[in-house]
């Protein structure tokens, strides 16, 4: 999860960045397609759907609409959001079945309380992480997002956002907004060993106490590789990602303050007795 200058979302907003030329590859390149329909299957595995059954799905960041040929195929109906114009006008040039939205999904997400069997999401979330304008907040925009998101889905139904993770910390922020927003779940890491196999999957409840899936290839990964990282009502730290330090210990508290400097808040400067137990004075 190291960073890279060549991450799209350190390039430029994301309507700006899937421009037509960008948005013709994904009608275009085999390998692109077959990759994008490969984590569009997983995703809908990871939704467990009831069998032989239709259902009413939102695919959010649809772009062309790759993701959503796997849903049809599959014989269920969907909504696509994107931001991007060059992306949904593929989608309409391929004439795919579902019905398309043009909107930021940091907006939040405008349809009526349960209107949705379940949501799907391709590489989509990791660019809400972002602060495109000075006016956005990425906590906020992903709160924003996920608690308009719950509203829309069924009681005991799941969201999945196959995603590209930046770091520990940028997974921290998402789900800890997710679980703001109601939601209960965790990370399915599917085999985790393989740097060009390894693959994130946000699988998110509503309502329940769902028992989280395991990743794939977790047969063959060690014990030092997490496959699974749950949470639910309680904060999340993440121990199998990133260490865990000594809760009011220095370093925990270290970690707490860098995490409220990136998310914009107003935080103490740091001294050499930060972390301390101070002593009572009488």
């Amino acid at each position: 999860m190291a960073s890279s200058c060549r991450r799209p979302e350190h390039t430029g907003p994301p309507d700006v960045f899937y421009n037509e030329e960008e948005a013709k590859k994904y009608s275009q390149n085999s390998r692109m397609i077959e990759i994008q329909t490969q984590m569009s299957e997983r995703a809908v595995e990871l939704l467990n759907l009831p069998e032989g059954q239709a259902c009413y799905l939102l695919d959010v960041g649809c772009g062309s609409g790759l993701s959503g040929d796997y849903l049809t195929e599959e014989g269920h109906h969907w909504v696509g959001v994107d931001i991007s114009t060059a992306m949904l006008d593929v989608a309409l040039d391929r004439e795919v079945e579902g019905d398309l939205l043009l909107g930021d999904m940091g907006q939040g997400m405008p349809f009526r309380s349960g209107t949705f069997d379940g949501c799907i999401s391709i590489s989509a979330l990791q660019w809400l992480c972002n602060a495109d304008k000075r006016s956005h907040s990425p906590p906020k925009r992903l709160y924003t997002f996920f608690s308009t998101l719950y509203s829309s889905l069924a009681r005991g139904c799941r969201a999945v956002f196959q995603l590209y993770p930046e770091n520990s910390e940028q997974l921290e922020l998402i789900t800890s907004q997710a679980m703001r927003a109601g939601f209960t779940g965790g990370m399915v890491v599917d085999y985790p060993n393989s740097s060009k196999a390894k693959k994130f999957f946000l699988c998110l409840f509503t309502g329940g106490t769902g028992v989280l899936p395991k990743g794939l290839g977790s047969e063959t990964s060690d014990r030092t590789v997490a496959n699974q990282v749950q949470y639910s009502g309680q904060r999340c730290r993440f121990n199998n990602i990133k260490g865990k330090s000594a809760k009011k210990g220095r370093d925990w508290i270290m970690e707490k303050k860098e995490r409220r400097r990136r998310q914009g808040k107003e935080v103490r400067p740091d001294t050499k007795y930060t972390g301390r137990q101070r002593r009572p004075h009488f």
